[in-house]
């Protein structure tokens, strides 16, 4: 698969984790824990959930429009936009290895599933991101 189809992909996948994002809470069914919350949360939690798909369909979008810039490696501003997506993504597996407790899915068959997918979704995403813009560092 070459580079620029490879940016197709997660470009779309992109705005597929953008949706999810916005029916996260009614999909995990947090709406009862999130309303105990004091009204400041609750309302950080829910501007968060906007912006966070917001940032992701930006990413698709600018991913969707310059792939072929992005994997020329002939723009600096498209391998610098790579590379900072890739980061974002990187940053985004470190923390689902590292910052969630394992509490959340050991011995649930589904939710380990579900972990797993996120982890090699999150790590494909980045390291298709890094390699197209090391591909343009070099």
């Amino acid at each position: 698969m070459n580079a620029e189809t490879s940016l197709l992909i997660v470009a779309v996948v992109q705005i597929l984790i953008a949706i999810v994002n916005l029916f996260l809470i009614r999909i995990l069914k947090w709406g009862p824990d999130l309303a105990r919350l004091p009204l400041l949360i609750y309302e950080v939690v829910q501007v968060h959930k906007w912006f966070i798909s917001i940032i992701l369909a930006i990413f698709a979008v600018m991913t969707w429009r310059f792939r072929a810039e992005m994997s020329a490696g002939t723009n600096a501003a498209c391998v610098w936009l790579a590379g900072c997506i890739g980061c974002f993504w990187l940053f985004r597996t470190f923390l689902q290895v590292f910052y969630y407790s394992s509490t959340h899915w050991r011995g649930q068959t589904g939710r380990t599933l579900i972990h797993i997918a996120c982890l090699l979704v999150y790590g494909g995403m980045s390291a298709v991101y890094l390699v197209t813009a090391w591909k343009g560092v070099r």
